[in-house]
């Protein structure tokens, strides 16, 4: 079956009743047919039908054999990290959520190494190698800046080195990458994004091929009691449904916002995978079927591009991307305002970098709403400047 027809068709949904919805488990516990055996289920902490639900269709639509699904995005990269031992190292890519370069630096306090390296360099990642490194971990699309790295050649480059490899896809979605098909070892996903698409879940998700990886990554879902509960499992399985639909949809709209924003005189640049002059383009196209909804652009002056955020009428100032209504931020003071001051130099983003993420408006709408706040963010700047100049002739 195509992508589109997974997302509405569960898989191995299994209900007595013949529910075309599936029920929420929504208990703690679990009855059991003896004091001495457990049934299938014993404690939701452990396992609930509701999330083994979401985790068949989560692997399934990754293409791999097993998933594990969390209460957000970070506790999946913490279970992730958590495989990992005192001596241990982490290369990381140098352009990544700022609540990730968080908990990296975190576990460095605790004895797991990190370097950063830029994955679109083979290069730099095979020099960061040391006989301590056991993971790279990489988003492509990165975040903010929409870097794209070559999964397929990382893969060989960490297989090559005993080393595992893990791909945050939470940009793209399955609709429009496989990691796994690729050679990756795991998929990360915040599925707060566009798995969910609604902005009503906080979830994370863990998918492998590998039981043994699994099998670890499943030990700290439950005792850590990070899974995901069984009424969010559900809203997610609702979201998911729609997935194919609203992706296709933001793909497209995005583009053409990219397009209006490279034209803009008061933008400096775009960033946008779907851009053909965008670094790496031709190598996104070669693992990816679509560019997915988030964008980011400069203006080459940080107070011009808060005053564009702030002008903005339909695009929500918000953090996290990937939902129906379209949202805005800036990444420095926002989404990554978290990254620690001892790595916020070399791996903050820009102060003047904006980061939209489409949503499923009509595209129309969202260009003019841009294009009134480009309008109203220059007339205040020549405001505030005639202002000043005034002042100071005064003076």
């Amino acid at each position: 079956m195509k992508t589109s027809t997974r997302c509405v068709h569960l898989a191995a949904q299994d209900d007595v009743y013949g529910a075309v919805v599936p029920p929420i488990y929504q208990t703690a516990t679990f009855r059991q047919p003896t004091a001495a055996e457990f049934g299938e289920y014993d404690y939701t902490r452990t396992a609930n039908p509701t999330r083994t639900l979401l985790e068949r269709q989560l692997a399934e639509l990754e293409g791999g054999a097993h998933a594990c699904a969390f209460a957000s995005g970070m506790s999946a990269i913490t279970a992730l990290v958590r495989m990992l031992k005192v001596g241990d190292e982490i290369i990381a890519g140098n352009d990544l959520y700022g609540g990730t370069v968080r908990l990296f630096e975190q576990m460095s306090r605790q004895g797991i190494g990190v370097r950063y390296a830029d994955p679109t360099e083979i290069d730099a990642v095979r020099s960061a190698l040391t006989s301590r490194t056991r993971l790279i971990f990489i988003e492509t699309p990165t975040n903010p800046l929409l870097r794209i790295s070559d999964i397929r050649s990382l893969a060989q480059l960490a297989h090559e080195a005993g080393v595992m490899f893990a791909v945050d896809n939470s940009m793209l979605s399955p609709c429009f990458q496989r990691p796994l098909a690729l050679g990756a070892d795991f998929v990360i996903h915040s599925a707060t994004k566009f798995l969910c698409g609604h902005s009503d879940v906080t979830a994370g998700a863990v998918i492998t091929n590998d039981l043994a990886l699994h099998e670890g990554i499943a030990f700290q879902q439950n005792a850590e009691g990070a899974g995901l509960s069984p009424f969010e499992s559900w809203l997610l399985l609702r979201g998911i449904k729609t997935l194919a639909l609203r992706v296709e949809r933001q793909n497209e709209s995005a583009l053409r916002v990219a397009k209006f924003l490279e034209l803009h005189p008061a933008v400096k640049k775009v960033y946008y995978p779907g851009l053909k002059d965008h670094y790496g383009h031709e190598i996104h196209r070669s693992q990816s079927a679509g560019d997915g909804a988030v964008i980011s652009f400069t203006t080459g002056d940080a107070t011009l591009s808060e005053r564009v955020v702030e002008a903005m009428r339909l695009f929500e100032i918000a953090v996290s991307f990937g939902s129906v209504g379209s949202v805005i931020s800036l990444p420095f003071r926002m989404s990554h305002a978290s990254i620690p001051d001892a790595v916020k130099k070399p791996l903050a983003p820009p102060a003047d970098l904006v980061r939209i993420s489409v949503g499923i408006e009509a595209v129309e709408d969202l260009i003019d709403d841009l294009d009134q706040a480009f309008a109203a963010a220059m007339k205040e700047g020549a405001t505030q400047s005639f202002v000043r100049g005034v002042g100071s002739s005064a003076v």
